[in-house]
């Protein structure tokens, strides 16, 4: 796709903290693909643009169907960062044919993006990016799970610093995503359980050797790494509280631990540990990862622009690229 003929992507939540640092990355990315800041405050978004460049701020209305744009408006894809509870967002989409990418839906709450995507399959590719961090952690993942012939086990463990929540949005997604849900969801011994109580928790020994409590989690990488690896457990743990630099009297930073488990392509049976950290917390990396996947669904990586369907991050991107990336953009890795 020449970028010449490429309509604005439309960013809705483009003036929040993470949505701002998204369109950073994506000029920082592609310098001349047009950018609208979409926000109900478009003075905040003007900033925004203005700093972004090559950029303009829209108002934009969750609660009507074309989003309060007019019949002449027309973008190139659609990015959201706040939790759309009207669906208009991915509606307005699908009724223009356009990319949608979305981040803020558990996977006990993913069922009315995916009964809209299954009932107009052939109207817009539907990216549902609600990975944490929009994919930081399942990518890396899935680069070290190519060494494995079986996998026995994958434990993803998360540290969210307390001082790294982010903006409103963010804080209202934290706690939907943890007060109002079911049961965490995980993989174990080849069944999918919904787990509780005793189960739920672990202790767990953060990258400075500490040892923490951590909670089972269900964001959309169980789903991605379970059906991606064919691994025969899967779970997902979060660390909510202090991370390690902070603790060391630091700035706060963002923590990804990925152990797995199971039988390398050479028949040794091995646990690895994969450490990944970005001492800036999780704005970049989630961030990056929402850039990277506009970018696929644009054509303007890895490929001609993403068909019409329902996907996870992991069945568009490479995980070499996005882990090379990572590093680029500061993340952090220590293999032990």
């Amino acid at each position: 796709m020449s970028l010449l003929e490429t309509k604005p992507v439309l960013i809705i939540g483009g003036s929040g903290i993470v949505g701002a640092k998204a369109a950073q990355i994506l000029r920082q990315l592609h310098p001349d693909l047009p950018i609208a800041i979409g926000g109900r405050d478009t003075n905040r978004a003007q900033n925004i643009a203005e700093v972004v460049g090559n950029a303009f701020a829209v108002k934009v209305d969750l609660e009507r169907n074309d989003l309060g744009q007019g019949e002449g408006t027309g973008y190139s894809a659609v990015a959201v960062f706040v939790k759309d509870e009207t669906l208009n967002s991915m509606k307005y989409a699908q009724a223009h044919g356009l990319p949608y990418l979305s981040v803020s839906s558990g996977v006990f709450e993913v069922g009315p993006e995916m009964a809209l995507a299954i009932r107009n399959p052939g109207r817009a590719p539907i990216l549902m990016a609600s990975n944490w961090l929009a994919g930081a952690a399942t990518f890396p993942a899935l680069q070290v799970a190519r060494d494995f012939r079986t996998i026995d086990n994958i434990t993803i463990t998360v540290v969210l610093d307390e001082e790294d929540m982010g903006g409103p949005a963010a804080f209202a997604d934290y706690q939907r995503l943890t007060e109002s849900a079911p049961n965490p969801l995980q993989l174990k011994d080849g069944h999918w359980r919904w787990i509780k109580g005793e189960e739920a928790t672990r202790r767990y020994t953060d990258i400075d050797g500490t040892d923490v409590e951590a909670n089972a989690y269900s964001p959309l990488d169980v789903l991605s790494l379970a059906t991606a690896t064919d691994a025969k457990s899967v779970r997902f743990d979060l660390v909510y509280g202090v991370s390690a630099s902070r603790r060391r009297g630091n700035a706060f930073s963002t923590e990804i631990a990925v152990e797995t488990s199971g039988d390398l392509l050479t028949g040794e049976k091995v646990h690895q540990r994969l450490d990944i950290v970005h001492p800036e917390g999780q704005a970049p990396l989630t961030a990056l990862h929402v850039a990277l996947g506009i970018e696929r669904l644009l054509g303007l990586h890895g490929g001609e622009p993403v068909k019409p369907g329902l996907y996870l991050p992991d069945l568009l991107m490479d995980p070499e690229y996005v882990v090379r990336r990572m590093k680029e953009f500061g993340a952090l890795f220590r293999q032990s």
